[in-house]
């Protein structure tokens, strides 16, 4: 009797065994592996700067990484084929350089994306070269660990016998798409939008909610500004700018970052670095400066300061071109702007 009770036992056991593991297999089968989180954008006031791959980081002193939030090493290319594919990135130690500054100070560090009109014209007019230009872009961005993009293209346009603001549309919106399911974001430097025509309107409404912010480029309109008509960056072109941004475009203010120069132009249009002009002793709080017996209109610590004041009260960011132009004495620009914010650095 009792070995027949040990055998009923052991039998249940074996039963009770098997129903859990066909349970297992059934689970298994069945299982869908969670999707990731919602991408979630940071709404936080922004300073963005653009460090070029023919700047030597050396001339960057490393407490100006933390006067900044995000950083974008400029310029990775598309070929001059169109078919998608990306050039070799220029200067591959430079960017390692500036990418491990940048993580070290905690700035959001991406690429910025950019080359030939005529390229982008091309290649977005394809569905198989637009989808081959993301997957390569959104591949170099998780190869990298980057933060994210910025997309450089000057300038989609409505122009007649031009489509390449609806093909602007359908390349930042699969970009889109495909960045922020690997929780990266998506930016995009464009036009002041200060002169009318087929430039200012090639940004359609349809992109705002896929990008993450715009790098309002409020800068190089030499002669718009009548009372001022050899500076490249008045104050009075960035309150216009960004009038025609948020209230004829309708652009949340949450994705407006307004642009200021580091540079000054003179009456022929030719540029200068800020810290030129600083390192000579002359007065860099005034927006007009004279070297060499040259005249150069640029954008002085007043200025500057006034301006960071305008995307405080209207925008949620500012951004300069860029990052090795600035001093990096306490007549910094970028410090300016944040001593402004009352920022600590």
């Amino acid at each position: 009797m009792k070995k027949r009770l040990l055998y009923l036992f052991l039998l249940a056991l074996l039963i009770n065994s098997c129903k859990k593991s066909d349970s297992i297999a059934g689970e298994d089968d069945a299982y869908t592996p969670p999707s990731t989180s919602p991408y979630v954008p940071d709404e936080s006031f922004k300073i963005v700067a653009y460090m070029p791959s023919y700047k030597d980081p050396a001339t960057i002193s490393d407490n100006k990484y933390k006067m900044i939030t995000h950083l974008f090493y400029a310029f990775l290319e598309p070929n001059e084929i169109a078919d998608g594919s990306l050039k070799p990135l220029a200067q591959q130690a430079r960017f390692s350089n500036v990418a491990a500054k940048a993580k070290a100070n905690k700035v959001k560090f991406g690429i910025s994306i950019s080359g030939p009109k005529a390229i982008f014209e091309n290649l977005s007019k394809s569905a198989s070269a637009r989808t081959n230009f993301v997957n390569n872009i959104v591949a170099f961005a998780k190869n990298n660990n980057l933060d994210g993009v910025d997309m450089d293209w000057e300038y989609p346009s409505t122009a007649a016998g031009v489509e390449s603001a609806d093909n602007f549309t359908l390349l930042m919106k699969e970009l889109s798409l495909k960045l922020h399911a690997q929780g990266k974001f998506l930016s995009a430097a464009v036009t002041p939008g200060v002169y009318t025509g087929g430039i200012r309107d090639g940004v359609k409404a349809e992109v705002f909610d896929a990008i993450d912010f715009f790098n309002i480029m409020q800068y190089d309109g030499q002669g718009w500004d009548r009372d001022d008509i050899y500076q490249h960056a008045s104050y009075k072109m960035s309150v216009f700018s960004t009038d025609i941004w948020l209230n004829t475009k309708g652009l949340n203010r949450s994705k407006a970052v307004l642009g200021i120069p580091l540079y000054g132009r003179n009456a022929a249009g030719a540029a200068k670095a800020y810290r030129d002009f600083e390192s000579q002793g002359l007065d860099v709080n005034e927006d007009k400066l004279t070297l060499g017996g040259v005249d150069y209109w640029i954008n002085g610590i007043t200025t500057v300061k006034q301006k960071t004041q305008l995307a405080k009260d209207r925008a949620n960011g500012i951004m300069f071109w860029e990052f090795s132009f600035d001093s990096n004495n306490s007549n910094s620009l970028i410090q300016a702007a944040n001593d402004q914010l009352r920022r600590p650095y």
